[in-house]
């Protein structure tokens, strides 16, 4: 795979694009212990693990706008 990535990209491109799937996949597992760790016990827990794991950019998203809400409460102290 990063054979086909560097002949098609390039060193840079293949380097780049490598390091994106890699943050991306360390970004998804994050926001999947996240979700589960968020609400334990509640039946909608297990609605937003199954959309998690089934639609990928969904935890991404949520740690994302979750980093943005801890700066915003960060800021008011």
């Amino acid at each position: 795979m990063l054979e086909s990535f560097y002949n098609n990209f390039g060193f840079v491109g293949s380097l780049i694009i490598s390091l994106l799937i890699f943050l991306f996949f360390i970004f998804w597992m994050g926001g999947v212990a996240g979700i589960c760790q968020e609400h334990e016990g509640k039946k909608e827990s297990i609605i937003r693990l199954a959309l998690a794991i089934l639609i990928p950019v969904y935890p991404v998203i949520w740690i994302i706008s979750d980093m943005i809400s801890q700066k915003k409460q960060l800021r008011r102290l």
